[in-house]
């Protein structure tokens, strides 16, 4: 996993500790893009770390969301840079208008987020589902996903207990139900303790 990748899923973990336990988990408002690092020349540029899957979505004339107050700014130009991206928005024109932005993240609405294929799901839309088992029993609620190299595996809270691990394979994930909230899960032997 990339360093951006392990500062994602930290930042994620961090934010699901602090809605742990609460039932009336929602979806979040605004989604993670990128983050501004430093000034690049003297027109108002800045490097750019980017931490999203969909980097073909920040173009110019797209408003993002500035750190935790949210400040709408306009792209107004993007290209690539090394491992990162360098971005100007409208309105910021020299090295000293955007110095103090070192370190903000950079957020997209979550409704403005791109489709996904058939069958596949974003993150935010699985953590705080509740996983039921084919027999009707209840195993808790999705709290994290880790990524393995051949799968991804749910971290299930139960009310008590050992968290449970979930494989997001077709013999265990029969059905997930986003507008019920809930996972619908065959457990295998060995699956849990």
């Amino acid at each position: 996993m990339s360093s951006r990748r392990q500062k994602a899923a930290a930042r994620r973990k961090k934010n699901q500790k602090e809605q742990a336990g609460a039932s009336d988990w929602t979806p979040p408002a605004f989604l993670l893009v990128g983050i501004l690092r430093r000034p690049h020349g003297v027109r108002g540029e800045m490097i750019m770390s980017v931490m999203t899957d969909f980097p073909e979505r920040l173009k110019p004339g797209i408003t993002l969301y500035l750190g935790l107050d949210r400040t709408p700014l306009t792209i107004r130009s993007l290209r690539h840079h090394n491992r990162g991206q360098i971005i100007a928005f409208e309105g910021l024109n020299s090295r000293e208008e955007v110095d103090n932005y070192r370190n903000h993240e950079l957020f997209v609405r979550a409704d403005d987020r791109p489709p996904l294929p058939e069958g596949e799901h974003y993150l935010h839309e699985i953590l705080g589902l509740t996983v039921v088992t084919d027999q009707g029993e209840t195993l808790g609620t999705v709290t994290d996903l880790i990524e393995t190299g051949a799968n991804g595996v749910f971290v299930v809270r139960p009310d008590s207990g050992k968290d449970i691990l979930i494989p997001d394979i077709e013999d265990v994930i029969l059905k997930i139900d986003l507008e019920g909230k809930q996972i619908l899960v065959h457990v295998i032997e060995g699956l849990i303790e």
